[in-house]
């Protein structure tokens, strides 16, 4: 069961106008501030008190209150391959019921007291003929943005060596070393010094006996 519902909450929305008559519809549009976290954690997310337009639909049915509408919003972020700012629009369809607790006396067969604590867990209860569309509008918003953004599906990224951005830098490249070829020039090297020294003891041995 939910706690007590706030009507001076923005996303809390009010039934009574609409009525407990099955058929009635109700059609509303509201901007309201956007919860704190509204998004996917790390990701992306719209701000918190960014504007979210809501269009909503609201019928009356037996069980409750159905509720379908759409909800934009700008998310905020960073790509994933360049990891520069980014803002993405992002439209979450979503529709949901609202459930009367005495919605078993309404006509629907009750269930078994069992299976309606376990039902209860799962569902959304109208308080007082108030709804709160926050946890809706989040799971909703969740699914529409995507998992990892992107500031243009051409985005080229970073240089997996130096870190510069390569949009900027097309040209921008490393001469690729095979370390074990790397290995084998720094062998040689050392083998090369190793017989200019030879060479020098040897020159100097050859000059001392001429002297004598």
């Amino acid at each position: 069961m939910n706690a007590r519902l706030d009507h001076r909450n923005p996303l809390v929305f009010d039934t009574h106008e609409l009525g407990r008559r099955p058929g009635a519809l109700q059609k509303l549009t509201r901007s309201v501030p956007a919860p704190k976290d509204l998004g996917i954690a790390g990701v992306i997310g719209a701000p918190e008190g960014a504007p979210v337009e809501l269009n909503l639909r609201l019928e009356s049915v037996m069980e409750g209150v159905l509720v379908t509408g759409t909800a934009r919003a700008s998310a905020e972020g960073e790509c994933v391959r360049c990891l520069e700012p980014l803002r993405h629009e992002v439209a979450a369809d979503f529709q949901e019921m609202f459930s009367y607790h005495d919605a078993d006396d309404r006509g629907r067969t009750r269930a078994e007291p069992d299976d309606d604590a376990e039902d209860d867990e799962d569902r959304l209860f109208i308080e007082d003929g108030l709804f709160d569309l926050e946890p809706v509008l989040r799971d909703a918003v969740v699914l529409a943005l995507p998992m990892q953004p992107v500031c243009r599906e051409t985005c080229a990224g970073l240089c997996s060596e130096c870190g510069i951005r390569l949009d900027e830098n097309p040209d921008h490249h490393h001469d690729a070393v095979d370390i074990r070829w790397a290995a084998l020039q720094g062998l040689a090297e050392t083998v090369k010094d190793g017989e200019k020294d030879n060479m020098g003891g040897a020159e100097a041995g050859v000059d001392e006996k001429q002297e004598k």
